[in-house]
């Protein structure tokens, strides 16, 4: 059994780029996850240590956009090593990282980069 646990469109401002004004200014990021794992002993015991608790996930993400970095590939790396290290039980997570304005030219709603990982 696979149940999902889906993160759609959490908002958060932060500071990470590669030019310099991308760290001073910061801009929206726009974060959807999708992690997999087998809580179905939830559904009988309605126990929250037998399901992954969203709430410290959306911690672990919030956390992790706190620190600043160049490339939205470094802090989607750690938000899902940091997701795996937390839940054990994880066996499927994926990461978009959507950054709503980049310092580009052209009219877009955004950039985004999406990484998946079986475990």
């Amino acid at each position: 059994m696979t149940s999902k646990i889906i993160f759609d469109n959490l908002k958060i401002y932060a500071y990470h780029g590669v030019l310099p004004e991308e760290t001073i200014i910061g801009t929206y990021f726009l974060l959807n996850a999708e992690i997999h794992a087998d809580v179905w002993k939830a559904t009988e015991t309605d126990a929250l240590n037998d399901t992954i608790n969203y709430a410290e996930i959306n911690t672990i993400i919030h956390e992790e956009m706190k620190i600043p970095s160049q490339l939205m590939e470094h802090v989607c790396g750690r938000i899902m090593n940091k997701i795996k290290d937390t839940f054990p039980q994880t066996s499927f997570i994926s990461i978009k990282m959507t950054k709503t304005s980049p310092p580009m030219e052209g009219e877009m709603d955004g950039v985004s980069v999406y990484f998946e990982k079986k475990f």
